[in-house]
């Protein structure tokens, strides 16, 4: 089996999906022209196809000739509430929303790779279940997935789990990269509403002016972190949106803020939520307002299995050489749903550059309006997929 080269030759259909896929991007659990899309894309394959029943998830079960292990590949499908600014002639025909992750490749890759496993079905040594997940994008469409069963949908638990995810930026184009442990952090959500009683600006002495009480949080907030935790244990809490109030004469009863917080230790997570719930409260108190609070964890740190990761970048270095991996250095703050699935079994994730400049730091970000990919990556992606599936089940 030569994965990079029966992939070339599907190169150009692998290209024309992603790019239909990039034309009609879709938000959230319910993407019903993707997985229209997804399923006419895999019609003809010895696949086994299942809907799901709470997304528009698309589970996919290849059955190998002879007895072996049971290998996932995922691949993630929506998009986000982005408004375009690329002027390539496929971009999307959504307004406010766009593929500017990168997921459309990720379908198009695992399309590839169950096209390429299918025609050697006959040699496989086992199973490999194609996980085409809607959701990613904070709706948790891997717990959906794992709930309604993807990963016994072989008829017995899968054996490892493999996903890869573009970049814009960071990484040459063509380069792969991971590592053992900890890749990508835990993320949660802070919320806290500070209540007081408004009034109007010329008179403040009168009112309980949530505004400065609710900066102040956010500032100390910051403290928190460089104060109550060690320098060596990764902890980011950042602001994403502040609202309070509708005129500049006017103090307004409450003022609302969300922060994104990122953890790699259940440890850290802990204290951190303690933490922040604590410090909120109490400095509304000691102002005389009150603060609501409230804290939610979701999507647990991306662990990689050290095995499985060195698996990985062996693969890597075999099949398209030395130049195409490079080790990744240190974890990234991101956080990733398919951490769900690394928990339950073994497996590893990893980075793959599809940046459309020469040098990627000229390139913008995975999630900006301006996210380019260059899409001649996906079947070699498509082709590593399939590497990984096929070597996971000779190893038994």
């Amino acid at each position: 089996m030569d994965f990079r080269e029966e992939a070339a030759a599907i190169a150009g259909e692998l290209i024309a999906l992603r790019r239909e896929l990039h034309r009609i991007p879709e938000i959230g659990l319910d993407l019903p022209k993707t997985q229209a899309a997804v399923v006419a894309a895999l019609e003809g394959l010895p696949l086994e196809i299942t809907l799901g029943q709470s997304s528009t998830a698309v589970t996919a079960v290849l059955r190998g000739a002879g007895p072996g292990p049971a290998v996932l590949l995922r691949g993630d499908m929506d998009a986000l509430p982005v408004t375009e600014e690329n002027d390539a002639d496929y971009v999307s025909g959504h307004v406010g929303t766009m593929h500017a992750c990168g997921h459309d490749l990720h379908t198009a890759g695992l399309v590839g790779a169950a096209k390429l496993l299918s025609a050697h079905r006959a040699e496989l040594a086992g199973d490999v279940v194609f996980m085409f997940q809607p959701g990613e994008e904070g709706h948790d469409g891997a717990g959906h997935m794992i709930a309604e069963g993807v990963l016994e949908a072989a008829g017995r638990k899968v054996d490892a789990a493999y996903g890869l995810h573009v970049m814009s930026d960071l990484l040459p184009r063509g380069v792969f990269t991971t590592k053992p442990g900890p890749m990508m952090a835990a993320s949660s959500g802070l919320f806290v509403n500070v209540v007081g009683r408004g009034g109007h600006g010329s008179r403040p002495q009168s009112t309980l002016d949530p505004i400065p009480v609710a900066a102040e949080i956010v500032t100390a907030l910051q403290n928190l972190i460089t104060r109550r935790f060690s320098v060596f244990e990764p902890i980011v809490i950042t602001v994403g949106t502040f609202h309070a109030g509708t005129r500049h004469n006017i103090i307004p009863d409450n003022a609302r803020f969300e922060a994104t917080v990122r953890t790699f230790s259940e440890e850290a997570l802990a204290q951190v939520e303690k933490e922040s719930v604590k410090l909120a409260e109490d400095i509304a108190t000691a102002h005389g307002l009150r603060a609501e609070v409230r804290f939610d964890r979701e999507y647990p740190a991306t662990i990689n299995d050290a095995d499985e990761a060195a698996f990985v970048a062996a693969t890597v270095k075999d099949v398209f050489g030395e130049d195409r991996y490079t080790p990744m250095p240190e974890p990234v703050m991101g956080s990733e749903d398919f951490s769900r699935v690394l928990e339950a079994v073994p497996g590893s994730y990893l980075f793959y550059g599809a940046t459309v400049k020469a040098d990627p730091n000229d390139a913008a970000s995975n999630h900006s309006p301006r996210a380019a990919f260059d899409d001649s990556v996906v079947a070699d992606g498509a082709a590593l997929l399939a590497e990984l599936a096929v070597r996971r089940m000779n190893r038994g």
